[in-house]
């Protein structure tokens, strides 16, 4: 007789552990090690480069220079000092209060914009150099709807200049993509040669009666009217604008389109390889010119965002070389845009600083410049910088050992 008829309950089968809590544990850890994985090297590039700036701030220091024959342990005294101050000053300008945090993350606002632009091309394959070009169309879009329709309402006016700084630089994204699309044209040259076509088209427009002030003789646009100004974000006292919302807002936005959408997996499979996409059924020349179409479209937001938002009016020369760091943010975000966001703080933290290090210690400025260009170099060539710290590099298998595109 079994337990059920001798009316015996049997014992209950025991369940199996909440195994959830492991899996997220195991999940998160797995994202934290890739993260860092893929921050090791950025990060050691810009260390490798702080720690090479230290050493000419050392050697352009005047008491070293004067003390090293006589007095060496004073020599080196002084250029310590110089170090500590030079990079006190640049910490301090950069994230030492609220109003440096504000200059921050003011300059870093085009800056992840244009990063954007470059990481999306590199993603898809491309080699976009044109995004100067395109941050001043951008501009002189946003320039051209911002000074007229007086009168509209801030909800409608704010909106159509940002749309039209959107258009500007996707319009000058398309040409070269159409080129390269039909006629096989390399983006790089087309794009480097637009770059001067549209300095020069912006100049023409600013001497012309519908941009121009009337109180002027020189080539400056009347100023946005307040209904196309981006609001500040913290207030008036802080310079940092709603612009800043727009570029983490386009931030998520690329995100997902490369990583969450059939679109993105296209622009990444044209990307990693033309041929392979193309046997698979996508469109590769359609793919091309969407892909330099929404990368010219974000250069032309981050020249829509300086205008209406910080500078007020159209100038020539407005760009600061944003569209040529935007190069070395897509590199050293990975051409990921959360990297780039990253990145892009990094570079607005180094122009914020810059001016109160020059201020506070007299180094020039330029140091900046030298900081960004090494970091450039040594993210350019990681196998200097895995040599230089003896990191192994992981043996590629399986799906790892593929074609490599520009987003790699």
């Amino acid at each position: 007789m079994n337990d059920l008829q001798a009316g015996v309950t049997p014992p209950a089968t025991p369940t199996p552990p909440d195994t959830a809590p492991a899996t997220l544990a195991s999940r998160i850890s797995r994202l934290v090690f890739n993260a860092g994985r893929q921050l090791i090297l950025p990060l050691l590039a810009m260390i490798t480069a702080l720690i090479i700036g230290a050493f000419i701030i050392v050697l352009s220091d005047p008491d070293f220079i004067g003390q090293i024959g006589s007095n060496p342990g004073a020599a080196f005294s002084a250029g310590i000092g110089a170090v500590g101050a030079a990079y006190g000053g640049l910490l301090r300008g950069s994230v030492g209060g609220t109003g440096a945090l504000s200059e921050t993350l003011l300059r870093a606002t085009p800056l992840i914009l244009a990063g954007l632009a470059v990481a999306l091309g590199f993603r898809a394959g491309l080699f976009n150099i044109g995004a100067e070009g395109q941050i001043y169309m951008g501009g002189l879009f946003a320039t051209a709807v911002g000074i007229n329709f007086e009168g509209t309402p801030f909800f409608i006016h704010l909106p159509m200049a940002v749309a039209a700084g959107f258009v500007g630089g996707a319009l000058w994204g398309f040409v070269p993509g159409i080129l390269k699309a039909r006629a096989g044209a390399h983006e790089v040259i087309t794009t480097i040669m637009l770059n001067y076509v549209a300095y020069l088209t912006v100049d023409f427009a600013l001497r012309q009666s519908f941009f121009q002030r009337p109180d002027r003789a020189d080539p400056v646009s009347r100023f946005i009217l307040e209904s196309a100004t981006l609001p500040k974000l913290f207030g008036a006292d802080l310079r940092v604008h709603w612009g800043l919302i727009i570029a983490l807002a386009a931030a998520f936005a690329i995100s997902w389109l490369l990583f969450r959408s059939t679109k993105g997996f296209e622009f990444r499979a044209v990307g990693l390889n033309p041929s392979a996409a193309r046997y698979a059924g996508m469109s590769v020349a359609r793919t091309v010119v969407l892909a330099m179409v929404i990368s010219g479209g974000l250069a032309g937001l981050a020249g829509a965002s300086e205008i209406i938002g910080s500078n007020g009016r159209l100038t020539p020369g407005f760009s600061p070389g944003w569209g040529f760091d935007a190069i070395a943010l897509a590199l050293l975000g990975g051409s990921r845009p959360l990297g780039v966001v990253g990145a892009a703080l990094v570079f607005g933290g180094l122009r914020a600083g810059a001016t109160p290090m020059q201020a506070a210690t007299g180094i020039p400025i330029d140091l900046v410049v030298v900081i960004q260009a090494l970091v450039i170099m040594f993210i350019a060539a990681p196998a200097l910088v895995r040599g230089i710290y003896r990191i192994r590099l992981a043996k590629a298998t399986g799906p790892d050992i593929t074609i490599k595109g520009w987003g790699a």
